[in-house]
């Protein structure tokens, strides 16, 4: 056998990444994106693939293009037929696309075509029930007519010469772009044409005020009914639209126009709705942002009957995941939810309002079902994502092998979960609150040994990883520089229900650096940690906490830090597109009590400040912006604190060019190596 070795960058960007699947009509093939990126060239090429369900092996439909993405299966059509929509920026009969455009492709393969010519580009799609018709989402500006006037609106966007962005918005920009200046993002109906004839496509919310949401608008935001004469969608009916708006359900029927509202409440947040296989219900996301800003996406259910709807899942302590998909006999919703660490499809029976997992986690990302076949994407800590085919009554069926080479020829590490006790929610408690911890360790371990450990803290602060695949945060790939890694899921962490998630509200760092220290303290009572190799690191909200952490923790403690896109100083980053969460999370804005949000400030407890750290941060990140490392680092140098910078000038809240993340994990082991007495 040959011998196997520990993983480096260059294996994880070697990894191919496969997207979410779509089922034919009979459940037979499923079709999925695949990503590969090339370090030399530093780009990333996507194709489309299909899956057997039954057991062949994989095809290649598309060759690797600019983005192939988003596949989705068209119903049988009239003629027997069926297409695989897709969208994609081509080069097709001398027209390069200037914007993403909607393709289709026969499932037996040939030349994809341009199904129609959108001046504005296509975001995301549907198919109708017919197969002859789709709903697609595209940013428009709202008070022009008809599709020649936006066209021609978006050639002279694209030919001007001035840059300034000019607008009267609360929201104008989301996580590393402006939003389209002066456009919304509506729904347009595709009528096909004949093969070789560009589809008709009509602004189905035209001389209406109705727009999808401003962030990241896609398919989760609409649904089609299965006669294929309404729509159902998101909206909000607030005058002025901010990244915290409550949305409600409206219905149009598609020939006509007419629209209504069917679920609006004043107080909770709509979203995400699909409708029943019937027609007859429609199934949503619901938020009672009322009661506080933390509460979890519930699932929700409208009746065409009465015309009401109900929350179904009250009384289960997760929070819902959208995409939701119901079961063909009507009777239970699928989705994915966070439970513990581990993400979990789950099977909700509507009768007894009861949510039992239909297909464990690792971490489920993707699903879908059609004609009895259920395929799922998931990950976990010891591989990358995987397809899989759930038949009734047969075991789980793999479903490709495109990462299994790579991956059997490397040396992973062990996984742990473990728990130990944290921080107090409430002071009264004799006991700490149990906290999970995550262990990776080095390919390898001896117990006999003495080994460093590295806190991986993770951001959010409301999400909860464990057993996951992460590509810019691959504990695998730290561990193999013989660190065991840790990861603690603190106070405020999602998936250990609503309570845990909320108890840092108005307190930020508090309880979460009593559980990262009882961390600490549970690895040092361990004869294979080394005490003098320490190091903790984090990205976003995890930067916020190791910035925490240095005006917290006694020098000497952790031998270094590293902080990825860390919030620093809550005034400054007033400056970020989620501006209109700072007084719910930290309990007022800057100028009604500065105290009270300086308290939660790391920038307010700099001249305690000691440990070296390595800052890091990219100049595209709206959501944390990059003046908060700036000043972070600039507030070391000026103490006199040993630190580093790395600064991107073309990279967002997250590290995405492959260069690029070379570079980062270079400059990440190194800084933690410099530290390290006993690094080689």
């Amino acid at each position: 056998m040959a011998r196997k070795k520990p993983i480096t960058v260059e294996d994880l960007w070697a990894l191919t990444r496969l997207g979410a699947p779509s089922l034919s009509p009979d459940g037979a093939q499923a079709v999925v994106a695949l990503n590969r990126y090339s370090v030399d060239e530093n780009s990333a090429q996507s194709a489309l693939w299909l899956l057997s369900t039954l057991g062949g092996a994989p095809r290649a439909l598309t060759q690797c293009g600019d983005k192939d993405g988003q596949p989705r299966w068209s119903p049988h059509r009239r003629d027997g037929s069926e297409l695989i929509a897709f969208t994609a920026k081509r080069d097709q009969e001398g027209r390069k696309d200037s914007a993403s455009q909607l393709y289709l492709i026969a499932p037996d393969g040939g030349e994809a075509r341009r199904a129609a010519d959108v001046a504005t580009g296509v975001e995301a799609f549907r198919w109708c029930p017919d197969g002859q018709r789709l709903v697609f989402i595209s940013w428009v500006w709202p008070e022009l007519k008809g599709n020649k006037a936006q066209a021609k609106a978006a050639l002279a966007f694209r030919d001007r010469k001035e840059t300034g962005y000019v607008t009267t918005a609360a929201q104008y920009r989301h996580w590393d772009h402006n939003l389209p200046m002066g456009r919304v993002p509506r729904l347009h109906l595709l009528t096909l044409g004949a093969d070789g004839e560009a589809g008709k496509v009509r602004d189905l919310f035209e001389g209406t005020p109705y727009q999808l949401a401003l962030a990241e608008p896609g398919a989760n935001d609409f649904d089609i009914s299965p006669d294929g004469k309404r729509i159902v969608f998101a909206y909000d009916p607030a005058p002025e639209k901010r990244g915290d708006g409550r949305y409600a359900l409206v219905e149009m029927e598609i020939q006509s126009g007419k629209a209504r509202l069917i679920a609006c409440d004043a107080g909770w947040d709509l979203r995400s709705p699909r409708y029943s296989p019937d027609g007859q219900r429609v199934a949503f996301t619901a938020s009672h942002q009322a009661i506080k800003h933390t509460m979890p996406d519930q699932l929700a259910v409208w009746d065409r009957a009465t015309g009401t709807h109900a929350v179904v899942s009250g009384e289960w302590d997760h929070a819902v995941h959208a995409p939701l998909q119901w079961e063909e006999d009507g009777l239970a919703v699928l989705f994915c939810s966070e439970d513990k660490g581990r993400t979990h499809l789950f099977r909700f029976d509507l009768a007894d309002r009861r949510a039992e997992v239909a297909v464990h986690g690792g971490w489920v990302s993707a699903f879908d079902k059609v004609a009895g076949t259920l395929v799922t994407i998931a990950d976990s800590a010891l591989h990358p994502a995987r397809a899989h085919a759930h038949l009734p009554g047969a075991a789980p069926l793999r479903l490709e092998t495109f990462n299994d080479a790579l991956m059997d020829g490397l040396a992973l590490g062990r996984v742990e979960e473990v728990w130990i006790a944290g921080g107090k929610a409430d002071p009264t408690s004799e006991q700490g609150d149990p906290v999970q911890m995550w262990l990776v360790y080095p390919p390898n371990f001896d117990p006999k040994k003495k080994h460093a450990v590295m806190h991986n803290i993770h951001g959010g602060p409301h999400t909860g990883p464990g057993d996951n695949w992460h590509y810019r945060w691959n504990t695998q790939l730290f561990a193999a520089q013989g660190y065991v890694v840790a990861s603690v899921n603190y106070h405020g962490s999602s998936g250990f229900g609503y309570a845990f998630l909320d108890s840092i509200t108005h307190r930020w760092g508090e309880l979460e650096l009593q559980d990262v220290e009882a961390g600490t303290d549970w690895l040092l009572g361990k004869r294979w940690v080394d005490k003098k190799r320490l190091f903790a690191t984090g990205g976003s909200y995890g930067g916020y906490m190791v910035a925490w952490m240095n005006g917290h923790i006694p020098a000497g403690r952790y031998q270094a830090y590293v902080c990825h896109a860390g919030c620093f100083d809550w005034v400054g980053m007033f400056a970020d597109d989620a501006w209109h969460w700072h007084a719910k999370e930290l309990g007022n804005w800057y100028w009604d009590d500065m105290a009270q949000v300086a308290r939660q400030s790391p920038h307010a407890f700099a001249s305690t400040m000691s440990t070296p750290t390595l800052v890091i941060h990219g100049a595209l990140d709206y959501r944390v912006p990059d003046a908060q490392g700036l000043a972070y680092y600039n507030t070391l140098k000026a103490r006199g604190v040993e630190a580093r910078l790395l600064w991107f000038p073309d990279e967002n809240h997250w590290i995405l060019k492959p260069r690029n993340s070379q570079l980062w994990y270079a400059e990440f082991f190194g800084w933690l190596k410099q530290h390290d007495k006993l690094a080689k």
